[in-house]
């Protein structure tokens, strides 16, 4: 019988022992998993843009339809003779319909003075290429069609060339890796502060990704850029 209870006494002991040991490290896990740092890390990388888009607008007047529109056949012709002998396909390049104006249906409406021209039309030619570096060649050469007689107009508000960079996909996982990096880097640094040590990841958003000109003066120069936020656990 005394044995029975000493061994009941026993047993009730180790439970509640097995029991604040349960709590204990309960207690310590939940304070363990409390203790994390938050981070960012950063990846910049420059890279050359894939796709130009060359809008090439031009003016003509004439004082009848059939007049205004020899004019925009000839001037469309000229163009497009200039950018083949540059050596654009003529798959790159697309015409739009041209834009008009009934000078004398606007003088009745809003008064004013007789325009020397009836109509005035406003049409463009756009090149879609692949060939970054030969549509900056072939801009420095536009003038030459001022000089044919085509007054263009000003694309650099309205329609202004296009320098865009299509690859984004292919960039993408070095860079989170590098951003990753830079980040694994600055939660290091913030544990050796503390005494502590980087743990496992928390919690991560990978952030995201921006694609702006470098500067003004090279806008076929792309500057790529991710921040990256993670959260790590520290550890003694």
């Amino acid at each position: 019988m005394r044995r029975d209870r000493v061994l009941g006494a026993l047993v009730i002991g180790l439970c509640i022992a097995i029991a604040g040991i349960s709590i204990g490290y309960g207690f310590y896990k939940g304070r363990a998993s409390d203790r994390y740092v938050t981070v960012k890390g950063l990846a910049e990388r420059e890279v050359k843009a894939d796709l130009a888009i060359w809008p090439i607008s031009f003016k003509v007047a004439a004082n009848d339809l059939g007049r205004l529109q020899t004019e925009i056949d000839s001037d469309r012709e000229t163009i497009t003779e200039f950018l083949l002998n540059e050596g654009f396909e003529q798959d790159d390049i697309s015409y739009s319909a041209p834009n008009m104006v009934d000078t004398e249906a606007e003088r009745r409406h809003g008064g004013g003075e007789r325009a020397p021209y009836r109509y005035l039309a406003e049409a463009t030619i756009t090149t879609r290429t692949g060939n970054v570096a030969l549509v900056k060649a072939s801009m420095e050469s536009a003038g030459s069609l001022v000089g044919q007689g085509l007054v263009l107009a000003d694309q650099s508000w309205r329609s202004p060339i296009e320098f865009l960079f299509t690859s984004l996909n292919e960039v993408k996982p070095d860079m989170i890796e590098e951003a990753t990096k830079d980040a694994r880097r600055a939660a290091t640094k913030f544990a050796e502060d503390s005494q502590s040590k980087v743990g496992k990841i928390r919690h991560a958003s990978q952030g995201y990704f921006s694609i702006s000109d470098r500067d003004r003066n090279s806008p076929e120069i792309k500057k790529i850029r991710v921040v990256t936020s993670i959260q790590y656990y520290l550890v003694d």
